[in-house]
């Protein structure tokens, strides 16, 4: 996308490394948001990457009003430790966000294959980097993923790794089906091109789930994915992410995601009907999958979590739903 496509949308610019490469082959994506402790930490990891590789970043500062990000990219841009931009997109949200980093990563390193992405509160294992582009050179595949593993702030959490918040979808390195998360992942950049539509759909900008859809349309498209379970990202969760409420209302969030992706796919309205009588039918299901996983995994803070997915379809069939990513504005 062009500068002047920037300006359209009311992005600016508002830290850049001198110079500016635009011949880098792969360009990592960091969405930010009220997190510059975090970030900074993001940050560093991919300062520290052990890659002969030549990459940029394209930092996203998605508050425009407190601007918190803004400092710590400019810090690692302009002192050389990384090369790259950070840009403010005004409109909040997830998608908003993430769409702005995908869209000046491609308009701004014209020669890049590989763009990959990284949360602001994740930490990229040092040669994650150099993982992802060679697990790319070597399978073709056309999209990659790889663990996220947590790092609670309360070490008392530790047995919740095993919870579905947080156990990585694949445990294994290979051809999968689809992945279903984008906070550490590498794209190729003929994905953008083979796509309709190749935005995260703002319907799931304050839900969150806008890269579950855009993975699933790629699937749909015939797209090849891999997992490469060597390629480790850790995520801080603090003892919020940890609490019953917290976990309840995730599954809730996964359970209507999965419905508003199933919808898209539903043209007609038979399809629809069709699917709103599977929602529903998973509910006394989910009971039966709790029961199980109550005697599998003995805790059962993990065994709520398939009645909640369930339930959260039920409720979005009705409109109503969670929507994590609508942040209160800043007051003075």
């Amino acid at each position: 996308m062009a500068i002047s496509e920037m300006s359209s949308h009311a992005r600016s610019v508002a830290a850049m490394s001198r110079p500016l490469d635009p011949l880098v082959g792969a360009v990592v994506c960091v969405p930010s948001f009220r997190r510059p402790q975090h970030l900074r930490r993001t940050l560093q990891s991919l300062a520290d990457q052990r890659t002969h590789r030549r990459f940029a970043v394209v930092i996203v500062e998605n508050d425009a009003t407190g601007g918190e990000s803004v400092p710590v990219a400019a810090e690692f841009l302009r002192t050389g430790k990384l090369q790259g931009l950070c840009v403010v997109e005004p409109r909040q949200g997830n998608c908003h966000a993430i769409n702005a980093a995908f869209e000046t990563a491609l308009g701004m390193f014209p020669a890049a294959t590989y763009l990959l992405m990284i949360d602001d509160d994740e930490v990229a294992s040092p040669d994650w980097l150099e993982q992802m582009v060679k697990a790319a050179e070597a399978t073709g595949a056309d999209i990659l993923g790889g663990p996220v593993f947590p790092n609670f702030d309360d070490d008392a959490k530790r047995g919740l790794r095993r919870h579905p918040a947080f156990c990585p979808a694949y445990e294994a390195s290979g051809p999968v089906p689809v992945i279903y998360g984008c906070g550490n992942c590498l794209i190729r950049r003929t994905v953008f091109a083979g796509l309709e539509d190749s935005l995260f759909d703002l319907r799931f900008n304050f839900l969150g789930g806008g890269d579950t859809d855009f993975f699933v349309r790629c699937r749909r498209a015939g797209m090849k994915f891999h997992w490469n379970a060597d390629a480790v990202i850790t995520e801080t969760v603090p003892q919020s992410r940890t609490s019953l409420g917290w976990l309840a209302l995730r599954g809730l969030r996964i359970g209507a995601i999965n419905y508003h992706v199933e919808l898209k796919a539903a043209r007609t309205a038979w399809k629809r009907l069709k699917l709103l009588a599977i929602m529903l039918a998973k509910l006394p299901l989910s009971l039966l999958r709790a029961v199980g996983l109550v005697v599998t995994e003995r805790k059962p803070i993990i065994a709520l979590h398939p009645m909640a997915v369930a339930l959260g379809s039920a409720l979005a069939s009705l409109g109503i739903e969670p929507q994590p990513y609508k942040a209160s504005k800043i007051t003075s």
